[in-house]
């Protein structure tokens, strides 16, 4: 009998589709500005480069829990940041990147043929992914109204959005998690640009005035890669439903997914150090204004983009026509199709790139 090929399930990686548009921005005379991926330029804080040297001689294994001091240090950090009050330590668990544990989620949960997973209608693709790793059924729907009488599993919700910067206040929160506990579904609400709000006012899945203090069948994974350069460190955690988070923890000790002990220190030292990502989010600040000013300039339309780290753009003509226009011009960004057909006449420009270069593509922009 054949083999089943897993990777056979799965789409193209959509990354591996510019290369083309890659090579014309390189070739421009001052060099490419990439603004494609939301890869973090800026150095790591002093402090949290310290916490990981601290722990790096010792040899035994960690917990996959993570330490007392991580889980404490978090549930903490959770609530003075973004006022999810009332997150038990016990009911976090440090993962590997949330790319990760978004991935693997729906397997984790135990879901499969039988099983609906809904994402959003413009997404990023991981979450897709994640059900057809499972093998579960798959509809894009941004809201409750759209899925009908079907009873879904698991419920992916994304705000602030990656790629379109959209927030979802907390009416609309209230009524995915009501409509959940209705019909048996979990919400799984990835939070990683949380902390990257430009005017608006993003709020967490387990804040009080969603939830009412309840975290039963809602999970959130949180990120340090963005608000504190730690994507290489792969610093993530899940938190909220006590019993699930349970859960998931003794599946990933009987897999080996654990997290380095040295990252659980730096992690640490990032959750309790509020000053290292303020500053960041300055700089992101900064490089949006000059960004927006830009591609608002050369005649761009810029949807939602009210938080997180990116433009999502359009000038209402496929995006791939799009991409190579910014290409001709040395600045190589992402195509919306990557996201989901509703994607297809946007753009997702980043924000994670040097002062200089930012400078640099909005002067080929003006």
């Amino acid at each position: 009998m054949p083999r089943h090929s897993v990777v056979k399930t799965l789409p193209d990686f959509p990354w591996d589709s510019l290369t083309s548009a890659k090579e014309t921005a390189s070739a421009h005379p001052g060099g490419i500005v990439n603004l494609s991926v939301g890869t973090p330029v800026d150095p790591v804080a002093p402090a949290i480069r310290e916490a990981l040297a601290s722990v790096a001689d010792v040899p035994g294994y960690p917990t996959t829990h993570g330490t007392v001091e991580l889980r404490e240090a978090a549930s903490a950090a959770l609530a003075r940041r973004y006022g999810t009050t009332g997150i038990d330590p016990a009911a976090i668990l440090p993962v590997l990147g949330t790319k990760e544990v978004i991935a693997w989620l729906p397997k984790l949960l135990g879901l499969g043929a039988n099983d609906l997973v809904v994402i959003p209608e413009v997404a990023y693709p991981t979450y897709e992914v994640g059900a057809l790793l499972a093998g579960t059924q798959v509809v894009r729907a941004d809201g409750t109204a759209q899925l009908g009488p079907q009873k879904p599993a698991l419920i992916f919700v994304n705000s602030p959005s990656n790629p379109t910067g959209k927030v979802l206040g907390v009416p609309h929160l209230r009524k995915v998690v009501d409509f959940a506990r209705e019909r048996g579904a979990i919400v799984a609400s990835d939070e990683c640009y949380l902390g990257l709000d430009w005017g608006g006012e993003a709020v967490s899945l387990l804040d009080p005035r969603v939830c009412d203090g309840d975290h039963t069948g809602l999970l959130v994974m949180q990120s340090l890669s963005k608000t504190s350069n730690l994507a290489s460190y792969r610093a993530g955690l899940v938190a909220g439903d006590p019993a699930l988070v349970a859960e998931l923890l003794e599946i990933r000790k009987h897999a080996g997914m654990i997290m380095p002990l040295p990252i659980q220190a730096a992690m640490t030292a990032a959750l309790n150090d509020d000053e290292q990502e303020a500053e960041q989010r300055e700089r992101y600040r900064h490089r949006r204004d000059t960004l927006l000013a830009a591609v608002l300039a050369a005649g761009f339309t810029v949807d939602d983009s009210e938080a997180g780290l990116y433009l999502w753009a359009t000038r209402g003509e496929d995006c791939r026509t799009t991409v190579d226009w910014f290409a001709d011009r040395g600045i190589l960004v992402a195509p919306g199709d990557f996201y989901g057909p509703r994607g297809r006449q946007h753009v997702r420009i980043a924000l994670t790139a040097s002062d200089e270069r930012i400078a640099a593509a909005a002067s080929r922009l003006m």
